[in-house]
C-alpha cells in the first residue's frame, strides 16, 4: 500500500504497519481509544505498559506533552538530532488518556525523521502510536514482507524501507536521563 492508502486506514481507526528508523512499527490514531485497543489486542500488550508516540515535529505532540514541566535545556535535548533514535519519556498532560500512558503520568515520544512517518503524520494531522511490528515471541519485522508473513497478506502495510538504524530506539527519561532500554 502507499502513503495515501495507509493514511486513509489510519483515519478510519485501523491499525497499520509502517517503516521507522530500524524496524516496522504498528501504529494507529492515538486519539482513538478503539484504534488503540485494537493495537493492544493485536500485540497482546498490557494497557499498563503505555505506548510510544512518534511524529516528525513537536507540533504533533502538543496534545500529549506537558511542556510546562520542561526546561529550555530539556526541550533542546528532546528536539536534538542523534546518531541513533531516542525515545524520551516526558511528562504527560493530565488529560492524556490512560490507554496511552498506562500506569504512568508520563508518555514516551520520539521525533522521527523517517520520510514515511513524516508523510503519514502530515496526511492525517496526528502523531502515530509506535510499537514494534511483531507478534509476541517473534522478531520485529524489518520489511513489509516480514509484516505480511506475521500478520497476514491483507494487513495494511506501507511498502517502504526502514531507515539505517541497526537497533530499535533507546528509551530514556528526559528529566533524569535514566536509561530504560538500550538502543
Amino acid at each position: 500500500m502507499n502513503v495515501q492508502q495507509i493514511a486513509a486506514r489510519l483515519m478510519q481507526d485501523e491499525v497499520v504497519a509502517y517503516p521507522t528508523e530500524a524496524v516496522f512499527g504498528l501504529g494507529c490514531n492515538p486519539l482513538s481509544e478503539s484504534a488503540v485497543r485494537k493495537l493492544l489486542d493485536l500485540k497482546q500488550r498490557p494497557i499498563e505498559k503505555g505506548l510510544i508516540l512518534v511524529a516528525p515535529s513537536l507540533h504533533f505532540l502538543q496534545s500529549f506533552v506537558d511542556f510546562s514541566h520542561l526546561s529550555d535545556e530539556q526541550l533542546a535535548r528532546l528536539q536534538e538530532q542523534y546518531e541513533h533514535p531516542i525515545t524520551w519519556v516526558v511528562p504527560a498532560k493530565a488529560e492524556v488518556p490512560h490507554f496511552l500512558t498506562g500506569q504512568f503520568n508520563s508518555i514516551a515520544v520520539r521525533l522521527c525523521t523517517h520520510p514515511a512517518v513524516k508523510a503519514l503524520c502530515e496526511k492525517t494531522g496526528f502523531a502515530l502510536t509506535s510499537t514494534s511490528a511483531n507478534l509476541t515471541g517473534q522478531s520485529p519485522c524489518r520489511s513489509a514482507d516480514a509484516v505480511r508473513s506475521q500478520f497476514g497478506a491483507d494487513f495494511p502495510v506501507l511498502d517502504e524501507a526502514v531507515g539505517q538504524a541497526q537497533n530499535p530506539s533507546e528509551i530514556r527519561d528526559l528529566l533524569t536521563n535514566q536509561l530504560f532500554r538500550q538502543g
